[in-house]
């Protein structure tokens, strides 16, 4: 069964596609899509992690549904760095 789900994908361009997901009640990946592997090195330190995939879905299964519009590059840049509240969105400046 297929479990399908909304995505934003971002390559070769922002588009929305249509992508199936893992399923949620799956003994051996718990709904996570995959089985993490951890691995260390010579010396028995943590190295990183193999990711196998479950077979409960398919990561390459989607479908494209249309193309997201993109910004004006004068828009893009023009606001670029400049943000009037400072960072975090507040200002320090007194209410008076």
């Amino acid at each position: 069964m297929i479990r399908l789900r909304i995505q934003v994908a971002h390559w070769p361009r922002r588009s929305l596609v249509l992508t199936d997901t893992p399923r949620p009640d799956c003994g051996n990946c718990e709904g996570l899509g995959g089985i993490e592997h951890p691995y260390g090195d010579h010396n028995g330190e943590y190295a990183g992690d193999e990711w196998e995939p479950c077979g409960c879905w398919n990561e390459n299964r989607r479908w494209f549904l249309m193309p997201l519009p993109r910004r004006p590059r004068w828009l893009r840049h023009r606001d670029a760095g400049r943000d009037p509240w400072g960072p975090g969105g507040y200002s320090d400046e007194p209410p008076f």
